[in-house]
C-alpha cells in the first residue's frame, strides 16, 4: 500500500499540486486521471521520489520516503518497477539485455544463470519468451510496452508505476496492455499506480481512481461508479472523450 498525505508542489512560484491525499491499495490497479497539464505526472514523480514535494508525506507500507535516510530510500526504490510512457528501451541492447539491465544494477547476489532464468520468466509472463534476441527496432509498439512491463517486474517489485501505458497504441493493443497490467497486479499482489487520461483504460481496469483538476483532487472512486458522479469537472472530462461517448451508446 502507498499513502500520500497533503502533497503540495510548485515550480518557479507556480503551484502545481494542492494538498493531494490518497491511498493506493495493494492488489488493485489504482489510477490517477485528468486532462493534460493537471498535475498527474508531477504527482507521480513526487510519489516515486524523482521530485520532492514542498509539503506532505509519501508512505510506502508506513515507511516515510522523504524522512528516510539514503539506505532506506534505496531499499524502497529497489521495490519499485516503472513502465515509462515511451517504454524507454535501450536501442543498442537486445530485449534480453534490456530486461536484465535492472538485475545487473541491483541483483548483485544473483548468478548469471539465475538472472537469465528470471529474465525469461518475465518475458514468458508477458508473452515474449521468443523475442529475447530481438532489438527494440524490430518490435511493434505493443511489444515494446510488454518488454517494459517485463523489465519493471524483473526485480520482484512490490510497486508498479505506469505512466500513460497506452500512449501511441491502437485501441485493441491498448486493451491488451491494460489487461496485462491488471493480470500482473493481481497475480503478484502489486500496488499498481497508472497515470492516464484514457477513459477506455479507466473503464477497463480502474479499480481505485483519483481525478485531478488544475492541481486539486476533486473525486475518487472506482470504474463502477464513475459514470454516476456529481462532480461537474469529472463529467466534462468523461464526456469530452468521444470513445467514452460511444461506450455509453452501447
Amino acid at each position: 500500500m502507498i499513502e500520500i498525505q497533503n502533497i503540495e508542489k510548485s515550480f518557479n512560484d507556480k503551484q502545481i499540486l494542492y494538498g493531494i491525499s490518497a491511498v493506493f491499495e495493494q492488489g488493485k490497479t489504482n489510477m490517477i486521471i485528468g486532462a493534460s497539464g493537471t498535475g498527474k505526472s508531477v504527482l507521480l514523480k513526487c510519489i516515486v521520489g524523482l521530485v520532492p514535494p514542498e509539503k506532505g508525506k509519501v508512505l510506502y507500507n508506513s515507511r516515510d520516503f522523504y524522512q528516510s535516510n539514503r539506505e532506506e530510500q534505496k531499499k524502497i526504490r529497489s521495490e519499485i518497477g516503472m513502465l515509462f510512457q515511451g517504454s524507454a528501451l535501450f536501442d543498442s541492447m537486445t530485449v534480453e539485455e534490456n530486461v536484465m539491465f535492472p538485475l545487473n544494477i541491483q541483483g548483485e547476489k544473483m548468478s548469471a544463470n539465475e538472472k537469465k532464468d528470471r529474465v525469461y520468466f518475465c518475458l514468458n509472463r508477458v508473452g515474449l519468451e521468443n523475442a529475447g534476441q530481438k532489438m527494440p527496432s524490430e518490435l511493434s509498439g505493443g511489444m515494446k510496452k510488454r518488454v517494459g512491463i517485463a523489465r519493471a517486474i524483473v526485480l520482484n517489485s512490490q510497486y508498479l508505476f505506469c505512466d500513460e501505458p497506452n500512449s501511441g497504441l491502437d485501441p485493441i493493443t491498448a486493451i491488451r496492455i491494460d489487461n496485462l497490467i491488471q493480470e500482473i497486479t493481481h497475480e503478484f499482489n502489486l500496488t499498481t499506480v497508472v497515470v492516464s487520461h484514457d477513459m477506455n483504460s479507466v473503464m477497463e481496469i480502474g479499480q481505485n481512481i483519483i481525478f485531478l483538476h488544475k492541481g486539486y483532487k476533486l473525486w475518487e472512486g472506482s470504474n463502477t461508479n464513475i459514470l454516476h458522479t456529481d462532480c461537474q469537472e469529472l463529467r466534462d472530462f468523461i464526456f469530452s472523450n468521444k470513445l467514452m461517448m460511444e461506450f455509453n451508446k452501447q
